[in-house]
């Protein structure tokens, strides 16, 4: 341990460090030393079908963050672990650069048997610090350097995005991004920071993902110091969440390659207005420069989620936070260990009688598919009706619903005259809905639809909630007043809620859902009419324009009206898709007097949220 204390040696190294990297080199060595061997000679594996075949495992990918990339290749601070370009270049998206030579740094880590100064003068030629038998040395056809993978983790969310967040703070006043942030509408993917997101933290990847969800929409129209053009700014923002958002895809081709690349580009044609506002005098960050490697790395290695460091910092919780709060904090690694071992073979026990529990049958077999974009899932209501019996007057007052009477005439009109050779038109449409009369005075009301996780082939958690719609009053709980919410979704105007496209959708804001009293069914449609079971009464929005926002991609809405009064209507509950986020148009400066509560109310033109997640970017961009 003496050692550890030492002085600078004659490399420039430290002797602790030298130990410390020494240390770990030879524990992955001693590791992975098997792979020398089977790497070339193969041997013998049973794949899932049973079958035997020669196999050859080889160390080809390195996943970690950047101070462990540069402690696996041995390249100093600030440079890039991959490539050869200059440290005072990697701002740049033109800059060349080339994978390092990795046959000159072998021959560098050869010269050790030449002398510790030639050894330590090879090294610094070849760009690379001088360790001494690094683990990688001699495994067969293993590069380091192709194998560092992109880092979704640290490189952007605990990077990029951690950098844009103090940019845009300092460009656009602290006070004023906080102040929209507690004024953002509730959406079931949205998360409130009620005291904003300036003043957090030690914000955690999942923090910063959360924010990534509004945080183009609250910087739309704020005020640049200098009056300065904000366009730039929102087309920097927007260039760097695109590409955080495709670079997630689970899968790619090569148009999709070219539009990560594309976003890229169009953050660095912009980043300059954060020099001009004096916020930045460069942009060299190895973590911006990384981004440049993502489409070569995931033609070579796939998609990010295969090489994605959270699932390794979630083990951390799992396997050391967790298990150590469970001892007395007293010979620690004994207990711990002892824990893992009863949590495994609890879980294999409980696994077990699950399976004898079902009749332990013999389960298909299992053939893997391609991931894809296809996004199924289960629109579900609760079985009971949140209020059984909630009168219309109530609907109107409460949940806001002021056309409700008019719209559920309509509806009924409507379907019982589906069939008809000549569509109505919309005059002799409100002629006959006078002559609707309601069988009953008061509605089973739901106060929310939710959406269930169903994948691509059929499996799926059925209890996990992806998605919700909320379309509650405003009504007393304990000694508070809880507000009214009603969220805003997108519904299928074309018919086929399961195709969905920009030109077959349309926002609205959902006041009420509902279903019908089962003996008032029959007396107001004739018996050829397929009744759907549940409904819910809508406040449309505009149509969408045929083009988003030049300046940052988003598409701008605004309230359906005629004669001044909102457009409302009722549709199939099943027509509806999944919510929808709207961002309000705050300005220059927010209004002090929005809430979170009332500001669909309050605000007349929204920006229609594109980030809340991957299925909506999809669809929007």
């Amino acid at each position: 341990m003496s050692l550890l204390r030492s002085n600078e040696s004659s490399n420039g190294l430290s002797r602790s460090s030298q130990c410390r990297v020494g240390f770990y080199h030879a524990c992955l060595r001693r590791v992975l030393a098997p792979l020398k061997s089977i790497g070339v000679d193969g041997l013998h594996m049973a794949s899932g079908d049973g079958a035997l075949r020669r196999c050859h495992p080889l160390f080809a990918s390195f996943v970690g963050d950047y101070p462990e990339q540069l402690l696996v290749t041995g390249i100093k601070f600030g440079e890039c672990p991959k490539c050869d370009v200059d440290a005072d270049d990697t701002g740049s998206n033109t800059a060349p650069f080339h994978l390092r030579n990795l046959t000159k740094v072998l021959d560098a880590l050869a010269a050790l048997d030449e002398g510790n100064l030639s050894f330590v003068c090879a090294c610094a030629a070849a760009g690379i610090k001088p360790i001494v038998h690094p683990f990688w040395e001699d495994l067969p056809f293993t590069n380091i350097f192709c194998a560092i993978t992109p880092d979704m983790l640290h490189q952007l969310y605990q990077g990029l995005i951690k950098h844009l967040l103090g940019w845009l703070s300092a460009a656009c006043g602290g006070a004023e991004i906080d102040a929209r942030c507690r004024r953002l509408p509730p959406n079931h993917h949205i998360h409130l920071f009620s005291k904003g997101i300036t003043c957090l933290s030690r914000i955690s990847g999942t923090e910063h993902a959360q924010i990534c969800r509004f945080l183009l929409g609250i910087v739309i129209g704020i005020r640049l110091p200098n009056n300065l053009n904000a366009g730039r700014l929102l087309r920097a923002v927007q260039g760097l969440l695109d590409f955080l958002y495709l670079a997630q895809y689970p899968c790619h081709s090569l148009e999709l390659l070219q539009l990560l690349d594309d976003a890229l580009d169009l953050f660095h044609e912009n980043k300059d207005i954060f020099v001009d506002l004096g916020i930045r005098s460069n942009f060299n960050l190895p973590k911006l420069h990384a981004a440049r490697h993502y489409s070569a790395m995931i033609m070579m290695f796939g998609t990010t989620d295969n090489y994605n460091t959270e699932y390794t910092e979630r083990l951390h919780i799992d396997f050391a936070k967790d298990t150590y709060r469970a001892t007395n904090h007293k010979d620690e690694f004994v207990q711990m260990t002892r824990w893992l071992e009863r949590k495994e073979k609890i879980m294999r026990h409980d696994k077990y009688i699950n399976w004898r529990c079902a009749g332990a049958e013999e389960t298909m077999p299992y053939h893997s598919r391609p991931p894809d974009m296809t996004f199924r899932r289960l629109q579900s209501v609760s079985k009971h009706p949140t209020a059984k019996a909630v009168s219309i007057d109530k609907l109107i007052e409460d949940y806001g619903a002021t056309y409700f009477r008019e719209a559920l005439a309509r509806y009924i009109t409507q379907l019982n005259h589906a069939n008809d050779p000549i569509p109505l038109r919309s005059q002799t449409l409100d002629v006959l809905a006078q002559d609707v009369h309601f069988p009953f005075r008061t509605l089973p009301i739901f106060h929310r639809v939710k959406w269930l996780s169903v994948d691509t082939r059929g499996h799926g958690d059925a209890t996990a909630t992806l998605d919700s719609v909320h379309a509650r009053p405003q009504c007393n709980s304990g000694s508070s007043l809880r507000p009214r919410r009603s969220d805003t979704a997108l519904v299928s105007t074309s018919g086929n809620p399961d195709v969905v496209s920009i030109e077959g959708v349309r926002v609205g804001q959902v006041r009420v859902i509902f279903s019908l009293p089962s003996k008032s069914v029959p007396l107001l449609f004739s018996l050829t009419v397929k009744v759907p079971t549940h409904f819910a009464y809508i406040e449309w929005f505009e149509p969408f324009t045929s083009a988003p926002d030049r300046h940052h991609g988003l598409y701008k809405l605004s309230r359906s009206l005629r004669g001044g009064e909102k457009v409302a209507s009722i549709v199939p509950l099943a027509n509806i898709v999944r919510s929808v986020h709207l961002m309000p148009n705050f300005g220059a400066v927010v209004p002090r007097e929005w809430t979170s509560d009332t500001v669909l109310d309050n605000c007349n033109t929204f920006w229609l949220n594109s980030y809340i997640d991957r299925y909506t970017f999809s669809l929007f961009k």
